[in-house]
């Protein structure tokens, strides 16, 4: 198969959905299948790449991490024509998104998409973010998904969640796979030795983008209430982004800034490493589709404690691959945590080999087969056409999204002039 991967956010970018369509390609590509990736440039990206278009885009948009797709891309038809795609593969609802949309339309290609994220919890990226705005978002991706042949929802729960909203095309479920042997093998002793961790010490681990949307204020003030339980624990973390800073605070507020190890983001190896260096994988976030870190964790035999969530719920099974903490309260992921170190050595080589056999649920090679079973029937199958109402309806919601977005951006610029003019505010 010819197959097109349309992604907002790709290598050398570090994220889920990045890694997600990274492996998938190659995954795809190593069974003997073609596939384009249509992406924005970033900086560092390789001079030479193989069946991969890159179009412009600003960089860390709004203070994020993440691009922001230009409309000027002309080359892009000639790429489609000479690579004759059988399939169209878009990940985001939005920007290139809508590029795969109109060329799958044109080209009567069938069109799949996977909802990688609950949009509505990335909002906080734009200024003065309005409730009108988050359900615009979740209007739009849900529409988008009725204009397609099939969605992949990265989780169980996911599917769950589309259907209430009121997605009616057919829902697949299509986790990131994970290279599993790839994560049996590391030396978690090397990665303590270059952090100045104690062998014998209990490793609490948690890696990730450093946002908002993680909910790691929370995680931090956890870890660090456990730390003053638990003697000779030491927190591990990778990754970077705009929480570093109050992650740092918050530790250096327990007084606990010996035991805080923070690294950047790490990848290949010393990915592998850092996750052997951990007794126990530490998740908060109730923002996730899947969870992508969890499934790496238990790969190298980590047990995870998170938060009960969409995404996690499919992952972490309770008291017997991690625990799964149902009350979001510092003291009940505190007692996660302490009963997981607390554990005698036979019940927590128990629970690591629980967490290897969920990983292996989770391989590549099972989760891709799936992909590619559903997209050989999507190029077989004749499909039915969708209505121009539900298009206009979307384009429609595009627009409303467009006029709050210029709203609430006229607002914060004239907030924060008046604030920095030195001049009296009306009534005061």
């Amino acid at each position: 198969m010819n197959i097109v991967m349309m992604t907002n956010t790709f290598t050398p970018h570090v994220g889920g959905v990045a890694r997600s369509v990274s492996s998938f390609t190659e995954e795809y590509r190593r069974r003997g299948h073609r596939v384009l990736v249509v992406a924005p440039q970033f900086p560092g990206t390789p001079q030479q790449e193989t069946d991969v278009v890159r179009v412009p885009a600003i960089q860390n948009f709004n203070g994020s991490d993440f691009s922001m797709v230009l409309p000027v891309f002309s080359d892009l038809d000639d790429a489609l024509d000479q690579f004759t795609p059988d399939l169209i593969h878009s990940h985001h609802p939005y920007l290139l998104g809508m590029t795969a949309l109109r060329e799958a339309r044109a080209r009567n290609l069938p069109l799949v998409f996977t909802h990688h994220t609950l949009y509505e919890h990335y909002t906080h990226y734009v200024p003065v973010d309005s409730p009108a705005f988050k359900r615009f978002v979740i209007e739009l991706a849900t529409r988008y998904a009725n204009l397609c042949d099939e969605v992949f929802a990265p989780s169980g729960s996911i599917k769950t969640l589309l259907q209430k909203r009121g997605v009616k095309t057919p829902i697949e479920v299509v986790p990131t796979g994970v290279n599993v042997a790839r994560f049996t093998r590391g030396d978690g002793l090397a990665f303590r030795r270059r952090l100045g961790i104690p062998e014998s010490a209990f490793g609490v681990g948690h890696l990730g983008r450093l946002a908002p949307e993680k909910n790691l204020d929370f995680l931090a003030e956890a870890v660090c209430v456990f730390l003053h339980k638990q003697a000779d624990t030491h927190f591990i973390i990778a990754g970077s982004g705009p929480c570093k800073t109050a992650i740092e605070q918050t530790f250096a507020a327990h007084g606990l800034t010996d035991r805080l190890h923070m690294t950047d983001v790490l990848t290949g190896q010393k990915l592998v490493d850092a996750y052997h260096a951990m007794d126990v994988f530490a998740f908060a976030s109730k923002t996730e589709t899947q969870g992508l870190v969890l499934v790496e964790a238990m790969a190298a035999q980590v047990p995870v404690v998170a938060l009960d969530a969409t995404g996690s719920r499919d992952v972490v099974k309770d008291k017997i691959n991690g625990r799964l903490v149902k009350e979001e309260t510092i003291s009940a992921f505190v007692e996660a945590l302490q009963w997981i170190a607390q554990l005698p050595p036979p019940q927590r080589n128990l629970l690591k080999q629980a967490a290897a056999d969920t990983a292996r649920e989770f391989s590549l090679s099972r989760t891709a087969e799936t992909a590619l079973q559903c997209y050989d029937k999507l190029i077989h199958v004749k499909r039915h056409p969708h209505s121009q109402e539900d298009y206009d309806a979307w384009m429609r919601i595009q627009k409303r999204l467009k006029t709050e977005w210029y709203i609430i951006k006229q607002m914060a610029e004239a907030a924060g002039k008046a604030l920095t003019s030195g001049e009296p505010l009306i009534g005061r």
